[in-house]
């Protein structure tokens, strides 16, 4: 007779966690690679990077921006379809493959970073949400139409990514392009073509290390490696080509760093705009297009948004489930993480948090590091079989090798950014630490670290 109390218990999971967020996704639940792909989509089209463009550009030369940008576009491409791949082989999150890079306690850290990350772009996106809707309708009080781009941002992530997000980010997808091409053709029709853009220089000349500057910088947004990993394991694994070449490859950050990149240096050549910030960007956009720039700027930072939103609710939720054992309903889950982006938003502590966001980011890169090891070690395949133990009775509540790995890392990441001369090259060698830490690590690594039952065997 067939046992049907495992499947009834699994149907009565998959309905309290849809997003399987405590266990890796079945494969009868992964999603089409075109959903998928529109899903993931969603995080190209964040004014952010319009605005990071920009900056480097003012700062290093248009040159050295673009160069930057195409080696940060190959750099990304390679990585995450590493990334993609082993997570769409494993369905694992991130939360729970740093069980077992850094043990059931260590993993606790990795989430809270991911979900502070998380939290802190939802903010910033939805400041600039809120600036352009009180600034079109003066009635509005900042504070209202701050409530009114949480109230949004949270309501449209509790479809789940397989049954809305897709769908919804497919459709404005096209909106966000078009949109684009529509503002740089109006701001050169109303102020001109910048003939000089694709060789402007800042004033004190360009350095020759312009180019490495960027892509070093661009390292301080690794954190899409970690939402790469949690979307990701969403796809069927017969579709892992695909997507690692086009859905989380090269073809994404082309649209996500160089499509944006150049209008947005387009745009700060073209509008006449004082300071540099997302602000004066979108601030620009709507005196410019009037209420297309209103629409434009909420299509764009919508859709970036439901990805910020959705990955700081399930990483809330896993956080709450580690450090307490209390499983948190999602739509609990999602208006917790809507309070607290309004509060921030409302507290005004942006600079705080540009701050915070630089640290954190020594910590994602490190993790990055430390992840990338163990996906591409041979070591630990020989030595371990490649088993991934997620049993917390079974684990250790710390990892040395992970944790060894991803401290000392830290470490001298923070190192360099407070030393003036190695400041620019914090990222890649907090990177290149935490790679190679890892990697002798594995060498020693006693079986206990990654199972304690393994251990007594």
């Amino acid at each position: 007779m067939k046992d049907t109390t495992s499947t009834d218990e699994a149907r009565r999971q998959d309905k309290s966690d849809a997003d399987f967020t405590d266990r890796p996704i079945p494969l009868d639940q992964r999603m089409p690679r075109g959903n998928l792909m529109m899903a993931w989509w969603a995080v190209c089209s964040a004014i952010f990077y319009m605005v990071v463009a920009a900056a480097m550009a003012r700062s290093y030369g248009t040159a050295n921006a673009l160069v930057g940008i195409v080696l940060t576009v190959i750099c990304y491409g390679v990585i995450n379809a590493v990334i993609s791949r082993f997570a769409m082989r494993s369905g694992l999150t991130v939360a729970l493959f740093s069980k077992v890079l850094f043990g059931h306690l260590g993993a606790t850290i990795a989430t809270l970073i991911f979900f502070a990350t998380a939290l802190y772009y939802a903010v910033f996106e939805g400041y600039v949400m809120a600036l352009v809707l009180s600034t079109w309708t003066p009635s509005l009080s900042m504070a209202s139409a701050t409530l009114i781009v949480v109230v949004v941002g949270v309501s449209l992530i509790f479809g789940s990514v397989q049954h809305w997000l897709d769908k919804f980010n497919g459709v404005l997808l096209p909106v966000y392009i078009i949109g684009m091409l529509v503002a740089v053709g109006m701001a050169i029709a109303e102020y001109g073509y910048p003939s000089g853009w694709l060789a402007r220089v800042p004033e004190a000349g360009a350095s020759p290390w312009g180019w490495l500057h960027t892509f070093a910088y661009y390292m301080g947004v690794w954190v899409l490696m970690m939402f790469t990993f949690d979307y990701a394991r969403f796809g069927r694994p017969e579709d892992a080509r695909f997507h690692g070449r086009v859905t989380f490859g090269i073809p994404f950050y082309l649209m996500t760093f160089l499509f944006s990149g150049l209008v947005g240096i387009l745009l700060d050549a073209c509008l006449p705009t004082e300071g540099l910030s997302e602000a004066s960007i979108v601030l620009g956009l709507l005196e410019l297009m009037g209420v297309a720039g209103l629409v434009l700027v909420w299509v764009t930072q919508s859709r970036i948004n439901t990805a910020n939103f959705y990955l700081a609710t399930v990483n809330l939720e896993a956080f709450v489930r580690k450090l307490t054992g209390i499983k948190l309903n999602k739509i609990l889950a999602g208006c917790l993480v809507g309070a607290l982006a309004y509060a921030l938003m409302a507290a005004d502590v942006f600079a705080y948090l540009l701050k915070a966001l630089a640290y954190q980011g020594v910590f994602v890169v490190a993790w990055v590091g430390v992840a990338l090891a163990h996906m591409r070690s041979r070591t630990y395949q020989q030595r371990f079989r490649g088993h991934l133990e997620l049993d917390n009775s079974r684990i250790p509540a710390i990892n040395p090798c992970g944790v060894g790995a991803w401290g000392l890392a830290i470490v001298v990441g923070i190192g360099a950014m407070l030393s003036p001369t190695l400041a620019g090259a914090s990222a890649p060698l907090t990177f290149a630490v935490a790679y190679l830490a890892y990697g002798l690590g594995l060498r020693f690594a006693k079986p206990g670290w990654y199972s304690i039952e393994a251990s007594s065997n």
